[in-house]
């Protein structure tokens, strides 16, 4: 806290960045919603030179008021607040009825946007529109009904190639100009929706102009979180195979899950989509009525894991030979969970296809709610993340590094540790759930409480700064050897069994999400965790802006072996030590027992 902010007013530290405000102007005591509205029309930009503006809003019920500086409130307005109200399948059936009234254009070079619009405008209301650069230009159109699709679809022509075609019309189409060079002059610069992140090394240098570590991660958030624009184009790609589906599975849908829509994603994530045959089970479950019961007749398979592999290798199949744009199918039918995998070249996606995952959704829907709780949830997980790739704690292919998930699991656990606590415990949220939240899948209980205003909200008031620097310190020296991960109950519990990381999946509490990692990986992240908490702490920010150096968060996304190769070689021999110390008091302890018993005999 500062004063010398102006003659009468109070100075606070904004709840979500740390940084300074002067309460210039304050906010009724209305709910949260309600104040954001208070502040600015939906949309309205934050003016370039304007100063912090103090706004609490205060929770239902709740009489301390809670600061936020102005940016980032409006940041949080649309994502954060109004988002939050929607439950899991409101926000997954409000994109997929988007969907379906979307199409994508492949367009020229050249083009002017305006009689585009125009004649596309012809068979019906536009609703929303972007442009987009992936071999080539391509718009995403959004019409306002369904049935301007299909007038669409009636006007466009075959392909006049002399090769050969497969008649099947979808929603993709290419668009070429009559007269190109006439046309062309009336072209109009054309902004492009970005489909992928910055690159490390810009991020730094952006990142070093922020205030404070809390706005770095924020500006992080932003420039590697999912658009708008992204996201639409992920629940497009879905639809356009779901159309292939219903050919043979008329009630069908296809719906993402995973990264896409867990609030957590990365620009250039792959898309994980599912098979989902849960309306036509609910079509089922209405016609047991009257005198008679009819059912329909269906091929009998002996068991659910053949039905699923014999449904996706079809749909494969039909991809492969059918599918505009899908390239490089791969049908890998006999993984623990079967899948397709293919390329979707018209969204540049890499997606994977499989059925009605139940355990992974519930996982999705769980993410979810913890992403929309409180804003410093995703700031965190999203600078972790980013920490670990820069580092090599984590790789997109498979290995013994640690995961996205389980780096995302260990996350919610630290922030499930905090005093108080930010987000609460699997069992927690099972105790809001109502008979409509009850999910038993496979024998495991999957229940947890779907509506968030149900859910009261935290009183913690750390800084993003202190709750990276803790995660840090906190996993720099957990008891790995010995103790494991339990987000349903929210504290550590003995190792069932030995894997170096050892993380409870929240559902099926048999099995260890973080199996894979191996020894020498989990020593490598306690060394970079201790080896960035040290770097926090010795933070001079004032000296490095001097210097030009990299601070805060920046400096954690420099490979610490470039900048200071003895000191990582000195803390990673320290793990190493603790690991054959460790694997010598064994040794010892079991030379004992056998001894012991020789003695005995």
């Amino acid at each position: 806290m500062r004063s010398g902010e102006g003659v009468g007013s109070e100075v606070v530290a904004c709840r979500v960045c740390g940084g300074r405000i002067g309460s210039g102007r304050v906010a009724s005591p209305l709910p949260a919603s309600q104040a954001v509205k208070s502040i600015s029309g939906p949309g309205e930009p934050l003016p370039a030179a304007a100063e912090p503006v103090a706004v609490v809003p205060f929770r239902p019920g709740d009489q301390t008021p809670l600061p936020f500086c102005r940016t980032c409130f409006i940041k949080c307005r649309d994502t954060e607040v109004d988002t939050r109200k929607k439950t899991f399948a409101e926000v997954q059936a409000e994109r997929l009825e988007q969907a379906e009234r979307t199409v994508l254009i492949k367009c020229p070079s050249k083009l002017n946007e305006k009689k585009l619009l125009q004649y596309l405008s012809s068979h019906g209301s536009i609703k929303s529109h972007f442009f987009f650069e992936n071999r080539g230009i391509h718009a995403l159109v959004e019409f306002s009904e369904k049935n301007s699709i299909a007038s669409l679809q009636d006007a466009v022509g075959l392909p006049s190639s002399a090769e050969h075609h497969v008649p099947f019309k979808s929603r993709l189409f290419t668009l070429t100009l009559k007269n190109p060079v006439s046309q062309a002059a009336g072209e109009t610069p054309i902004h492009l929706a970005p489909q992928s992140h910055l690159p490390v090394k810009e991020l730094i240098q952006k990142l070093c102009h922020a205030d404070s570590i809390s706005s770095q991660m924020y500006t992080l958030l932003k420039e590697y979180q999912l658009t708008e624009e992204n996201i639409k184009l992920r629940f497009l790609a879905c639809s356009l195979v779901r159309d292939f589906a219903r050919a043979y599975f008329p009630d069908s849908t296809v719906k993402p899950f995973g990264s896409s829509v867990n609030t957590f994603g990365k620009l250039g994530c792959d898309v994980d989509m599912f098979l989902d045959f849960h309306d036509t089970k609910k079509h089922a479950a209405k016609v047991r009525k009257g005198p008679f019961e009819m059912e329909f007749q269906m091929k009998r398979l002996p068991s659910e894991r053949l039905a699923t592999q014999k449904i996706l290798s079809v749909i494969g199949d039909c991809l492969d030979n059918f599918g505009p744009g899908c390239v490089n199918v791969q049908k890998i039918l006999n993984a623990r969970c079967p899948l397709v995998k293919f390329s979707h070249q018209p969204t540049g996606f890499q997606c994977d296809l499989s059925v009605s995952n139940s355990i992974a959704i519930r996982s999705t829907e769980l993410l979810y709610i913890y992403g929309c709780l409180d804003p410093r949830v995703r700031a965190l997980v999203f600078t972790i993340r980013c920490w670990a790739r820069v580092h090599g704690l984590t790789n997109s292919v498979p290995g013994s590094w640690i995961t996205n998930f389980s780096l995302t699991m260990m996350v919610m656990f630290f922030l499930q540790k905090r005093s108080p606590p930010i987000i609460p415990t699997l069992d927690q949220l099972k105790e809001l759930a109502d008979e409509n939240d009850k999910h038993v899948i496979g024998g495991n209980d999957c229940s947890f409480v779907s509506d968030l205003s149900k859910i009261t909200p935290t009183k913690n008031t750390e800084t993003l700064d202190e709750l990276l620097g803790d995660f840090f310190e906190y996993f720099g020296n957990f008891d790995f050897r010995k103790n494991s991960i339990n987000l349903r109950k929210g504290k550590e519990v003995n190792k069932p069994e030995s894997s170096p990381l050892y993380i409870w999946n929240p559902f099926e509490q048999e099995l260890n999400i973080s199996k894979n990692v191996n020894q020498p990986q989990l020593e490598k992240f306690i060394a970079m965790a201790r080896e960035s908490a040290w770097i926090l702490q010795k933070e001079d920010k004032t000296q490095q802006t001097i210097s030009k150096e990299p601070w805060g968060l920046a400096a954690l996304l420099v490979p610490f072996g470039k900048s200071n190769p003895n000191k990582m070689k000195n803390r990673m021999k320290g793990i190493g030590s603790e690991t054959i110390k460790s694997l010598l008091d064994s040794l010892k302890l079991t030379n004992a027992n056998t001894l012991q018993k020789a003695v005995g005999k």
